[in-house]
């Protein structure tokens, strides 16, 4: 027989997922780190640092999508959203490794402010289950259209020679515009514009903050 899960073992599982994804190292990805068959072509010190902030703000990017997408699991009203959701997350969990094997590469650390970053997005993601399924998906859809969009910055900033990188942003951004059209052919509604630009808002915060701390 299927376990019925409680609201405490929700939380308990929850807690658990919290402290693995912004405290132990990545698990293992499910596919292999686009790029990994590259040659290292990063000599200057400067651009290594550069790089090396731009996938630092890609790795809380994905931390934070971690809590949103377990924050909507926890407060989502239809089970398949729920499973939705984890599914989400657990396809994120190779961005997230992918991000911190580049940043050992470069000799660099994921941000300081981990914690927060998971901990706010937990939040928002729960309030947004909340409010309902519909437009807990259309939170979904924007996010990662926002996220794509600073993706493509990104590739844009990074130094020609840097085809490791550029290898891993390509492909993270495919996925997230996938996860993308999944939420809104599952029903999810357009936000508001207000609530679009509060989004736009936090995400340049985390942006800036992420890149040097």
């Amino acid at each position: 027989m299927d376990r019925k899960y409680s609201p405490l073992d929700h939380l308990i599982a929850g807690a658990d997922e919290a402290l693995r994804t912004v405290f132990s190292p990545a698990a293992r990805p499910a596919r292999e780190t686009p790029g990994r068959d590259f040659d290292e072509t990063l000599d200057d010190p400067e651009d290594r640092r550069h790089v090396a902030g731009l996938m630092r703000v890609n790795h809380a990017g994905e931390v934070a999508a971690q809590g949103l997408y377990r924050g909507q699991a926890a407060t989502a009203r239809l089970e398949q959203v729920r499973a939705a959701m984890d599914e989400a997350a657990r396809d994120e969990t190779d961005h997230l490794a992918w991000c911190e094997d580049r940043l050992a590469q470069l000799g660099s650390r994921p941000s300081v402010l981990n914690p927060l970053w998971y901990a706010g997005s937990y939040l928002i993601g729960a309030g947004a289950g909340l409010i309902g399924d519909r437009w807990s998906l259309g939170f979904v859809a924007e996010t990662e259209r926002q996220v794509a969009r600073h993706l493509s910055e990104h590739i844009a900033r990074l130094p020609p020679e840097d085809v490791r990188s550029r290898a891993i942003l390509d492909q993270m951004r495919d996925d997230e515009l996938r996860h993308r059209e999944t939420a809104l052919d599952a029903g999810g509604a357009q936000l508001p514009a207000p609530v679009r630009g509060l989004m736009s808002l936090v995400s340049l915060a985390m942006t800036r903050g992420a890149y040097w701390i």
